[in-house]
């Protein structure tokens, strides 16, 4: 019992000691007289590396994007692959990209671009996006287009392959998505 009494002393020293009166002023910051009280506020907040994720650095592509402007940014991802001994002149033989299996792409993927936010799988607009670029391609001409089979994206020709589509769509497809985008803001 006398334990608790005390404790209970103790608690209640500390909390009136850590307590002014609106006559005292508290002391400026950074000046040594006085008695220091420990806080738990700091100035003001200091990012950390671990608060960051590879996610909030990659750079994000844009629909007005020229090809200028694709390029520039990429040019951190293309220049860490090279740092990282990857031949980015080199391609696969598929054509599709350059060669490496090194953890290169581990190691830069988060300077990769992210596609424009309208076209991106984590946007839960992406899909109405699809759907309306789809309208706007057919009201332009395009007879053979529908949506992606990831829902957000459009593909032209239909099974024939139509080469009208095609070109129509590849034409018409820019203009689209400035229109849907700009109704939509």
């Amino acid at each position: 019992m006398r334990k608790q009494v005390m404790a209970a002393l103790c608690s209640g020293v500390l909390l009136v000691s850590g307590c002014s009166t609106a006559e005292e002023a508290p002391p400026a910051a950074g000046s040594t007289g006085g008695a220091e009280v420990a806080t738990l506020q700091t100035g003001a907040p200091t990012p950390t590396a671990s608060a960051a994720t590879p996610q909030d650095e990659r750079p994000r592509e844009r629909l007005d994007d020229t090809p200028e402007d694709q390029k520039e940014r990429l040019k951190p991802y293309t220049k860490c692959l090279t740092e990282h001994g990857v031949d980015i002149t080199r391609r696969r033989s598929d054509g599709t990209g350059a060669d490496g299996t090194s953890g290169a792409a581990k190691a830069c993927g988060h300077l990769m671009p992210l596609p424009p936010w309208e076209l991106d799988p984590a946007n839960p607009e992406a899909r109405d996006f699809a759907r309306d670029v789809v309208k706007c391609l057919k009201e332009k001409g395009v007879r053979y287009v529908e949506v992606g089979s990831d829902g957000t994206g459009w593909a032209f020709g239909g099974r024939n392959n139509d080469a009208d589509s095609i070109s129509k769509g590849l034409k018409y497809s820019p203009a689209c998505q400035r229109e849907v985008a700009a109704k939509r803001k």
